[in-house]
């Protein structure tokens, strides 16, 4: 069942039980919470960009591992 959130910015976001069981997971806080709470959003975002930045780095030694 998906449900529709509104963010103080006004903006709409229908999410599923599979985003908000990913949310739980990942950052051990509910989707709404992150929706609600700003500061949490920047701990969340914040931890996302950590872990693209490593998996980049990862892909890039990989890469250069098999090409050699």
């Amino acid at each position: 069942m998906e449900r529709e959130i509104s963010i103080h910015t006004g903006i709409s976001m229908d999410y599923t039980a599979e985003m908000e069981k990913a949310m739980q997971h990942s950052h051990k806080i509910g989707y709404a919470e992150y929706c609600r709470k700003l500061d949490k959003r920047l701990d969340v975002e914040k931890k996302r960009e950590q872990e693209y930045a490593a998996c980049k780095h990862l892909a890039a030694q990989m890469d250069g591992k098999i090409h050699r």
